[in-house]
């Protein structure tokens, strides 16, 4: 019962921290809740093993991102077999979001894959590059260059919407 009892409560308190993450991360709110709630069903499935992780937050961060990485190569193979690209929910069709928000998350679904996970573990999650780099499996030199290059990317993206705004609010 008491194991029972902390991991609810470690839903309670990381559920909606860790599908936030994995927004930025994949740009898709459902395959965000997805990953979690999938994280989550792996921890019930074997709670011996999960009740050993010294961070169970970070380990179902993991998870979830490596959920989200399955997902994300399954979607990239099928869309080459079909050979078309396939539409994506807009962004701006998510309830609930600052307008903010959904326009970083709009410039990140931009980026590529490795660059969104690492810009988002830093800068939204706020963890180290160590950690990060712990979390994504490589070296910590590799984050930081993909960090350096993501927030390359993503500055002029994020300007260009700030111009956008700034154009409609003088209209």
């Amino acid at each position: 019962m008491a194991q029972d009892e902390s991991l609810r409560d470690l839903y309670d308190g990381c559920y909606r921290r860790l599908v936030a993450q994995l927004y930025a991360i994949c740009g898709n709110l459902g395959e965000a809740e997805d990953a979690v709630q999938e994280a989550f069903v792996r921890a019930v499935e074997k709670p011996r093993r999960f009740a050993q992780v010294d961070n169970p937050e970070a380990w179902l961060r993991t998870v979830a991102l490596n959920v989200v990485r399955r997902r994300f190569r399954r979607l990239t193979r099928y869309r080459g077999l079909l050979r078309t690209a396939a539409a994506s929910t807009p962004a701006d069709a998510v309830p609930g979001l600052s307008p903010d928000h959904v326009t970083l998350v709009a410039a990140l679904r931009q980026l590529p894959l490795e660059q969104r996970e690492a810009i988002t573990l830093h800068h939204i999650v706020d963890l180290p590059v160590r950690e990060v780099a712990l979390q994504l499996g490589v070296p910590e030199g590799t984050v930081k260059a993909r960090l350096a290059r993501g927030r390359a990317r993503l500055a002029p993206l994020v300007r260009e919407f700030a111009e956008d705004v700034e154009e409609v609010d003088h209209v």
